[in-house]
């Protein structure tokens, strides 16, 4: 069964306005270029609020296990929730349905900042609210941390010649998600989840997705 419209690195147009359009393009270094000096700014608000050395590496620790987590649930239940109608399905195709259609599009490969951005700021927050300022900047580095290495795993995966056992591994799982079953190997930067909730697909006898083309 074909999964895909195009294997090369086309690109649809989704909106009809320009402004729209040129938004749902994003160089991969664009996730980086904004996230990293705001990562770097926790760390240093963690240096400076006097929380306790090594419980602040295990909130960027517990950041990153809740990164993972989040990162399978949106996948899972968001990226690919049942569409009906014609609404539903066109919503489906402008979150996620592009990105299965054409796959190694390059620029359709890590989040949008329109999107992206809103939901850190909610993410914010909703984990000040939970566990408190003092606590924050550790755990809320931590889960951005979290955030980057999807985004960079997920271009990756799709744009480049991995090499080593986990660089392939990763490529080969998520590949599965592509070539094989939607609804299956949700997680991208970590197959932990689908482990947990039994969404895992093992390597069939014969490995026909396409790696390192």
């Amino acid at each position: 069964m074909k999964h895909h419209v195009s294997n090369k690195d086309d690109s649809v147009r989704m909106f009809k306005s320009d402004l729209l359009e040129f938004f749902s393009h994003v160089h991969p270094a664009t996730p980086h270029i904004i996230y990293v000096p705001v990562v770097a700014y926790t760390m240093y608000l963690t240096s400076t609020t006097g929380v306790d050395f090594f419980i602040a590496v295990a909130l960027i620790f517990l950041g990153l296990l809740v990164w993972s987590f989040t990162e399978y649930t949106l996948h899972r239940f968001v990226f690919h929730f049942p569409a009906k109608g014609a609404l539903g399905k066109k919503i489906h195709f402008m979150i996620h349905g592009v990105h299965h259609d054409y796959p190694n599009d390059a620029t359709r490969l890590v989040m949008p900042p329109i999107v992206s951005v809103p939901l850190a700021i909610i993410f914010y927050l909703f984990f000040k609210a939970v566990i408190g300022a003092y606590y924050l900047p550790p755990f809320f580095g931590g889960f951005l941390i979290g955030y980057l290495f999807y985004d960079t795993t997920h271009y990756a995966v799709h744009h480049l010649r991995l090499h080593g056992k986990i660089g392939l591994y990763l490529k080969q799982h998520h590949m599965r998600h592509h070539y094989m079953s939607a609804e299956q190997n949700f997680g991208v930067s970590s197959p932990l989840w689908d482990f947990v909730f039994g969404t895992f697909l093992p390597k069939p006898t014969h490995e026909t997705v396409p790696v390192n083309r």
